[in-house]
This record gives structure tokens, C-alpha cells and sequence, in this order.
């Protein structure tokens, strides 16, 4: 027990050194290293005071100085946090994937808080929601990237813009375009991987559809049941179907009863079928892709379906290659579910737009450490039952 406490600190010293060049002075870079130790540790809850009181301290101002008042970059750490990520997790087989999650709020004062419709809690409430980038691989999942969505309302009102410090940089952008910005960052800095997958939030979003396409990344998004799309020749009529028209159409044997994955209660089975969306491709280049509609059916109920667009080049794109691609976009939100319960993602007291971010990457980095232990733990055949066991939380004392 007191060697794996010593491994684990040993281990999270070094994560911290990656990071603390990006701190000028020697309070707060050692103050985040604590921080990170508040968000590994038993607490209960990774508020102010109770880290404070885990971290042995009196008052949680030396927190609350470290996400407000200090000189460092959240942009800059992210950035570390992708590198370890990668160095440790990443692969040319992986898959990013994007999705968002909500934090419930109280009052109008803190950054982009709105009632606003919150995936997590599956009905509207007053939240903030952020848009996230995670990578999945054989190795395991970490976070990449980060970024608040800004509403409207908040984007155009200088005075509320003003009291939370939101830079003067930072305009209005969709959650898509907020996911097309993360995903250009991560391609740019050669984030290896072989797919991209999303929600309907996402996949209903053509501009971010095309973008893609023009990057030649292959991908599985989700879709709305009524999307638009063409099933045959533009020039014949009708050929523009929804999604849900064109899985009714096909015949019975179309379907294939196949595993997304393992679930909390074993194989996630489900009938799937693919079938081709047409595409006017001219070139060789053009016809050596595969746009395809991807249908998921309930094995209990027939008419419960789900709907993917599906990008790849035509060797990759057979239906169970695409069936894992889909399953494993269930990844992120294992990874919200365990950087929540355990990082204290959703557990933060700031009310401005740099202090949100702080928390948040540090609460990702955390998170990313405990994959990465998770991971390493797996190579040596110790049997893990969760993220839980696989990194046991530091002693804070």
C-alpha cells in the first residue's frame, strides 16, 4: 500500500513538471501541483472549503487565488494535457470524438449561464454547458481539449462579457463550430488517429460534415432521425429522404445483430444495417470514398432506432468496422461519468471565464493521469473492475 502511494506520487510529481514551466512564480505552481493532489484525493466533494480542509489548510483562498488570481494560461496547460494524453493513450487506430456535457448553476452571474437544454441532466435547465474533444483507443480514453459554449445572449452583452472576463477574442460560435475548432487544433498538432464520432449535435451540422470530408477524415456521426439526405441521383425526384424513411425502406435482411461493445451489463447488441447515400463522384480519387447511412435498431423494440453518417474510405468502411467506430463514441461519456465522480469536473465555485477553464483542465489533466495509471495497470495483468481500482485516490495527509 505505502509503495503504491509512493509510485503514485512519484508518477504525479512528474505529470506536474510537465506543467510547471507554465507557471512563473513558485506559489502557484506549486499550488496547482496541490490542487491536482485535492482532485485525486478521497474528498467527497472537490469544492473550495473541502479541499481545503483535505489539503490541510484553513480557508480555501489559496485555491480560489490559484484559478482567479494567478498568472498562468489554461490554453497553455491544455495544451500539456494534450501531449501527455497522446504520448501515453494515443493511436493511429483511435477515434476522437465529440460531445458536451452540462453543469447545473445556480443565479445569472457566472460565465455563459443560461436555461438552456443540458444533455446530462435530459431536460432544460439553468446551466452552462461545455464542448469537449476525447480520444479513444485500445489503451484507453483521456480528454484533449476543452471549451465553454458561449450563448448568444452572453456573446452581445458587453456588461456581462465584462464582469466575467470573457477576452475580447472570444465571439459567438455554435457548438459544431466550437467541435470544428478543436478538432483543426488537434489535426494540426498530428493528434494521431483514424475516425472521428459524435452526437446528432454535431453530425446534423453539414458545415462541420463537409469540413471533414475535406480533410479527408474518415468519421461516424450521429444524425437526427429527420435528416436530410440523398439516397439516389439528385436529378430524379424523390431522392431526397430522412434518415428514418430510408431505414424504413430497407428489407428485413438488411439487419445484422452485432456488439457496439461491452456496457456495464455485457455486449451492447443491437441489429444494425449500412446502406449507400449517393454522392456525384467524378474522379477516381472521389469514388475511392464511402458515404454511407448507418442504422441502429433495438433487438427489444424495432422501432427504436438511432442514425449515423458515415465517411471512409470504401476498404474501412464495412459495416462492422463502422458498428465499433459507433460504439466507441459511448467512451466520452464514461469519461464525463468518471472525471465527474472523481475529478471533481462539475464541482467548481468560479464565475468567470479563465477561472472556468483553469478548473477544468486541471480537473482533465487529473483524469488523464488516472487513464494513464488505469492503462498501465492493464499491461501488467492486474485485473481492474474500473477506473476506481485501477488508480486508488492519493492520501492527501
Amino acid at each position: 500500500m505505502i509503495e503504491t502511494a509512493l509510485a503514485w506520487n512519484q508518477e504525479l510529481t512528474k505529470l506536474h513538471g510537465r506543467i510547471a514551466p507554465r507557471f512563473a512564480r513558485s506559489e502557484p505552481r506549486e499550488r496547482a501541483l496541490r490542487y491536482l493532489r485535492g482532485l485525486l484525493s478521497e474528498v467527497k466533494r472537490k469544492n473550495g472549503w473541502q479541499m481545503a480542509e483535505a489539503l490541510g489548510e484553513a480557508t480555501p483562498y489559496g485555491t480560489q487565488r490559484l484559478l482567479n488570481g494567478s498568472q498562468w494560461s489554461a490554453d497553455a496547460v491544455r495544451d500539456d494535457l494534450r501531449e501527455y494524453a497522446v504520448g501515453h493513450l494515443g493511436s493511429d487506430e483511435g477515434v476522437l470524438i465529440i460531445d458536451e456535457t452540462g453543469f447545473v448553476k445556480k443565479g445569472t452571474e457566472s460565465v455563459g449561464v443560461k436555461r438552456q437544454y443540458s444533455g446530462t441532466a435530459g431536460k432544460v435547465e439553468n446551466c452552462q454547458i461545455g464542448v469537449f474533444l476525447c480520444q479513444a483507443s485500445e489503451e484507453g480514453a483521456a480528454f484533449l481539449d476543452r471549451k465553454l459554449y458561449l450563448p448568444k445572449e452572453w456573446a452581445t452583452d458587453m456588461e456581462r462579457r465584462r464582469k466575467a472576463g470573457v477576452p475580447e477574442e472570444v465571439e459567438f460560435a455554435t457548438k459544431p463550430e466550437l467541435a470544428q475548432q478543436m478538432l483543426e487544433r488537434a489535426f494540426d498538432e498530428g493528434v494521431p488517429r483514424c475516425w472521428a464520432a459524435g452526437d446528432s449535435v454535431y453530425g446534423s451540422s453539414r458545415s462541420l460534415r463537409q469540413w471533414l470530408e475535406r480533410q479527408k477524415q474518415p468519421f461516424v456521426l450521429a444524425v437526427p432521425s429527420n435528416e436530410s439526405l440523398w439516397s439516389g441521383p439528385i436529378w430524379e425526384e424523390g431522392q431526397v429522404q430522412t434518415a428514418a424513411e430510408i431505414a424504413d425502406s430497407l428489407p428485413s435482411g438488411a439487419f445484422q445483430r452485432l456488439s457496439a461493445g461491452k456496457g456495464s451489463k455485457g455486449e451492447r447488441l443491437y441489429d444494425w444495417a449500412l446502406t449507400p447515400l449517393w454522392r456525384l463522384q467524378l474522379t477516381a480519387e472521389e469514388q475511392g470514398w464511402s458515404h454511407a447511412l448507418l442504422v441502429r435498431r433495438s433487438t427489444e423494440d424495432p422501432e427504436e432506432k438511432a442514425y449515423y453518417v458515415v465517411f471512409a474510405p470504401r476498404e474501412k468502411a464495412s459495416l462492422e468496422t463502422v458498428v465499433r467506430v459507433a460504439g466507441m463514441r459511448w467512451r466520452i461519456e464514461e469519461s464525463f461519468e468518471q472525471a465527474k465522480d472523481v475529478c471533481g469536473l462539475d464541482e467548481y465555485e468560479v464565475r468567470k471565464y479563465e477561472a472556468f477553464h483553469r478548473h477544468i483542465t486541471l480537473s482533465l489533466l487529473a483524469h488523464a493521469f488516472l487513464s494513464v495509471v488505469a492503462a498501465r495497470e492493464r499491461k501488467k495483468g492486474i485485473q481492474k473492475k474500473g477506473i476506481h481500482q485501477a488508480a486508488r485516490p492519493l492520501k492527501t495527509r
